[in-house]
């Protein structure tokens, strides 16, 4: 027993630590716990916004390469239209270059016919001037003067006064009783007849459009000579020559002279005489026991293309309306005129006067009011 108790020895632990000592040792893990959870925190919170720019990059990476591939796109596109734009000028230019040709051959052939004219102009027409110089505002401008034609019902007259302010004090009262003391009826009640007196309202061109256009198978022949032979001689001489296929002419289908100008126009049955005819711009026609030189050229026709019309009411002009036809007609006039003279029922001057009986029509012809 002495040996095994001898053998037992009791060693000192120096693992053993004090309560106090534990106590220190955790709090000091419980900090240190602390601090590694918040560095895992910081180092969590790095990892997401590495990851966040990681994908913004690649975002950007992708943008920049749809950019980029866009931009080669467009400019192939620009490429291409800036290449359709040189074909374009170039075929234009062509064109232009074919038209320059094209004109300078037929000014030549133009200037070879008749070195007097430059293109197949009007007929010459001397002229003096005796007015002022026009605006240049002014030059391109056509003036018209009225000449409207207004047809008059039956039992209606026409009463122009010289001032306009009795013309309109006639229309205010409308109604009158005009008085027919010419003898010519017995019975008292059939000396007055009643008329209506209205305002003259008429439609004048505010603006005309006029289509110039040139006949195919007409032409206008000028510098005709002052010959003592009828009107419808020179037209026969005029359409036996022209008719004549030597001449350059063919058939005639009509021959028009012109009053005013004392030209002739000469149609053709069929279309490409007239443009030859034209383009050697002068020939000689034998007419009587001579041969005169004439001058042809092309017939333009005007049609209207656009007219505009605005109503306009004569100041100075009474329509009246409802006249008997108990009268004749130059009574009717004169008992008119002499009712509608008097100051004392509102007249005053009379400038024109005219009548239309019952069961007839007529036709009034306005122009431009020049009086002051």
């Amino acid at each position: 027993m002495d040996s095994e108790e001898e053998s037992f020895v009791r060693l000192r632990d120096d693992s053993l630590q004090s309560p106090e000592q534990l106590r220190q040792e955790i709090e000091l893990n419980k900090e240190l716990y602390s601090a590694l959870e918040k560095d895992h925190a910081k180092l969590q919170s790095a990892k997401e916004a590495a990851e966040q720019r990681i994908q913004e990059l690649k975002k950007e990476e992708l943008h920049r390469a749809l950019e980029q591939q866009l931009s080669l796109n467009g400019g192939e596109e620009r490429a291409h239209q800036i290449s359709a734009i040189r074909e374009k000028n170039s075929r234009l230019r062509q064109q232009k270059k074919d038209l320059e040709n094209k004109l300078e051959e037929l000014m030549k052939k133009v200037v070879r016919n008749d070195p007097g004219m430059v293109l197949s102009s009007l007929p010459e027409k001397k002229m003096i001037f005796k007015g002022l110089p026009a605006n240049k505002e002014d030059m391109n401008k056509l003036m018209l003067t009225p000449l409207i034609h207004f047809p008059l019902p039956g039992g209606s007259a026409l009463i122009t006064f010289e001032d306009a302010e009795v013309a309109q004090r006639i229309i205010k009262k409308r109604e009158h009783m005009v008085e027919l003391s010419c003898g010519q009826l017995e019975e008292l009640d059939q000396c007055r007849v009643k008329v209506q007196a209205v305002p003259m309202d008429i439609l004048l061109p505010s603006a005309l459009e006029i289509r110039l256009t040139q006949s195919k198978r007409s032409i206008l022949v000028s510098d005709l000579p002052s010959l003592d032979i009828p009107k419808e001689a020179l037209l026969d001489k005029l359409e036996l020559f022209f008719s004549k296929t030597k001449n350059g002419g063919s058939e005639v289908e009509s021959r028009n002279f012109l009053e005013d100008s004392q030209q002739v126009v000469l149609t053709f049955t069929r279309d490409g005489v007239a443009e030859p005819l034209i383009e050697r711009g002068h020939m000689e026609v034998p007419i009587g026991k001579g041969k005169y030189k004439i001058k042809i050229s092309p017939c333009m026709c005007g049609d209207i293309s656009d007219l505009q019309l605005q109503p306009s009411r004569c100041p100075r002009t009474v329509l009246l309306l409802g006249i008997p036809d108990v009268l004749s007609v130059e009574s009717m006039r004169d008992a008119l005129e002499i009712h509608f003279q008097k100051g004392s029922r509102g007249g005053g001057e009379v400038d024109a006067l005219a009548y239309v009986p019952a069961g007839q029509t007529g036709v009034a012809v306005f122009v431009e009011d020049t009086a002051g």
